[in-house]
């Protein structure tokens, strides 16, 4: 098993050291390249109790893993979600905290995460933020705080710092995050190697990534909350209207010189015809 080390219940220890195996491979991450992973301690647990006996309260009650790169240790709750999933993106911490040197934002630590395990239901969630589709996108303080709130707008936020980190990347003129993780490796402050990196401070890169985000994602949440029933009748409205108009000179083409003859009336003499097949 190498330099992971497994803690768990007697009935959670198969799955410990499966995922246990799993830490201990190197892996490519996200403009970090491929990296061994070092020593780590996995520890698999269930319920938000023993959590909170672990991390004193860090964790939310929602919150599925948790990862303290200082100590080394990854703590994975093997009832709130799919372990593997989960394992990734505290890996993703871990591998970035390993990587570069001084504090980086809490919104960029998570969307890092986020996007270096693969979370593409992230930004389905985002998606499907209202938030977002009513055009209100939080600054990047409080992307930071709606990370440790409740469970939907967590989940929206951490789809939020996911577009941050790849706004970021589409910053700099090759479209990747490696240029920033590189000086960030070097110990370059975080304002100044964005800076550095997109040509923008730390507060205008907010306003240019708000901006991106309504760009990218506004009308496909207005689509999905029922604009585009909305749409359709408009469509079919409109499709009605440019038929009629386009049979308007057919039809008075058509009632040009009729004459409606006046019906007569049936002669005593005359039997009714008989209506129907014979």
């Amino acid at each position: 098993m190498g330099d992971v080390l497994a803690v768990a219940r007697p009935s959670d220890l198969t799955l410990a050291i499966s995922l246990a195996e799993e830490a201990d491979r190197s892996r490519a991450w996200y403009g970090l390249g491929q990296a061994e992973p070092g020593p780590i301690r996995l520890i698999v647990i269930r319920g938000s109790r023993a959590a909170d006996t672990l991390l004193g309260g860090r964790l939310p009650p929602w919150g599925a893993g948790f990862a303290l790169p200082g100590a080394r240790t990854v703590i994975i709750r093997a009832d709130a979600g799919e372990p593997r999933q989960i394992l990734r993106h505290e890996l993703a911490h871990l591998a970035l905290h390993q990587a570069v040197r001084g504090r980086v934002p809490l919104w960029f630590d998570e969307g890092y995460a986020a996007v270096a395990s693969g979370e593409i239901d992230r930004l389905v969630a985002l998606q499907l933020s209202v938030a977002v589709a009513r055009g209100r996108v939080p600054t990047l303080d409080e992307l930071d705080r709606g990370l440790r709130s409740a469970r939907a707008t967590a989940e929206a936020s951490y789809g939020l710092a996911a577009s941050a980190v790849l706004f970021l990347a589409r910053g700099h003129p090759s479209g990747e995050l490696r240029p920033l993780l590189e000086r960030l490796g070097q110990g370059e402050p975080f304002g100044s190697a964005v800076l550095a990196t997109t040509g923008l401070t730390l507060g205008r890169m907010e306003i240019a990534w708000q901006r991106d985000v309504r760009r990218r994602y506004g009308w496909i949440v207005w689509l999905t909350a029922g604009g585009f029933w909305l749409l359709v009748a408009f469509l079919v409205i409109a499709a009605a209207w440019l038929r009629r108009r386009r049979d308007r000179p057919r039809r008075a083409a058509l009632d040009a010189g009729w004459v409606i003859p006046e019906e007569e009336e049936p002669s005593a003499d005359e039997p009714d015809r008989p209506v129907g097949p014979a």
